[in-house]
């Protein structure tokens, strides 16, 4: 592989937002990249009550479907080793922000890459987990992955560590840190200072791609987590140049403490001929405190240019706190556009 080519390479595996990028600087090892999206859409359906059993309109809406603005950069510093580093916002689109411009830092990084010795990663960046083990499911742009996805323990205060890809096997391994420096007594958390670390392999071979992970799902992390390991055992296969499988589960134990104990099994595929492509995924959600229910995500996607697309998503999550209401109100659908540049 080129030494140019090997920061985009690493970078895009951190970063499935954008398809193509722009070079705006490419001279002597440095080369500066631009790319992004702007993404328009409309959106109703979806839960007709809060967790609060409180009824919430579901009227549809148009919305910014996450734009973003991104920056990938490197430097070759020998032929192996290249110095990279990766900044990109998000942006809110429509009525809601126009008074603040971007909203969020999605990645912010800096790291070193050898193709001997693997990659080394220090900054806000996407979970490990997500891009080595449930990436396969991650396939709408909004609702529809109920597997656990990029910010998992993860954005900000990590350093991750992935090794070169040997005989089809690729392992890493992620530290994050949730500190409490600065903070009073009275503003520090019960948990206090904690640190989140994951780690497991992936598998690729022609068609075939599998990877386990297991993360420290800190009560700290986004909500989701209860001190308790999370496991992740996810695949695809490509039956042709059309069609492609995925399965998998993931399972975590039930915490004395907090709960949320459950097991997830997914399965899904996606179609694709000519400028379309179209995918289906199915969940059976198996609480260890509550119901078991079932989940499914559909999308239709058209790519009129290289640039632009427009597509059609629909998610019914089904959670057992909706089951009061119609399978027809549950059902979210979103149809939009998106420009790439």
């Amino acid at each position: 592989m080129q030494k140019k080519q090997l920061a985009v390479v690493v970078a895009s595996l951190l970063s499935i937002s954008s398809v193509q990028a722009t070079t705006l600087y490419d001279q002597d090892g440095t080369k500066l990249d631009i790319y992004g999206r702007i993404a328009m859409g409309i959106a109703g359906g979806g839960p007709e009550f809060n967790s609060a059993g409180n009824k919430v309109d579901d009227g549809a809406e148009f919305i910014d479907v996450y734009s973003r603005l991104g920056f990938r950069m490197s430097h070759a510093v020998t032929s192996d080793l290249t110095a990279l580093g990766h900044l990109e916002w998000r942006f809110t689109g429509d009525e809601r922000n126009t008074d603040q411009g971007f909203n969020e830092i999605r990645q912010s990084y800096i790291g070193l890459s050898s193709k001997q010795y693997g990659t080394l990663l220090a900054g806000n960046f996407n979970s490990m987990y997500a891009q080595f083990v449930s990436l396969p499911f991650d396939v709408y742009q909004d609702r529809g992955l109920l597997f656990k996805s990029s910010g998992l323990q993860s954005w900000g205060d990590s350093i991750a560590y992935y090794t070169p890809e040997l005989n089809g096997f690729t392992s890493f391994l992620q530290i994050k840190h949730y500190s409490e420096r600065g903070l009073t007594s009275s503003e520090q958390s019960s948990e206090g200072e904690v640190v989140a670390a994951q780690g497991g392999i992936r598998y690729q071979q022609g068609p075939f791609k599998v990877g386990f992970g297991a993360v420290e799902n800190v009560m700290r992390g986004g909500g989701s987590g209860n001190g308790e390991t999370l496991y992740g055992l996810i695949g695809a296969y490509s039956l042709s140049d059309q069609l492609s499988m995925r399965l998998g589960v993931e399972t975590q134990d039930n915490s004395d403490t907090y709960g949320k104990g459950f097991e997830t099994v997914g399965l899904g595929g996606t179609y694709s001929t000519g400028p379309w492509a179209f995918t289906a995924d199915y969940y059976n959600v198996d609480r260890d405190e509550g119901e078991e229910s079932n989940a499914w995500a559909a999308g239709a996607y058209y790519k009129v240019t290289s640039a632009f697309d427009v597509f059609v998503e629909l998610a019914d999550g089904d959670a057992p706190s909706m089951r009061k209401e119609s399978s027809a109100d549950r059902t979210y659908w979103l149809t939009g556009a998106r420009y790439h540049f």
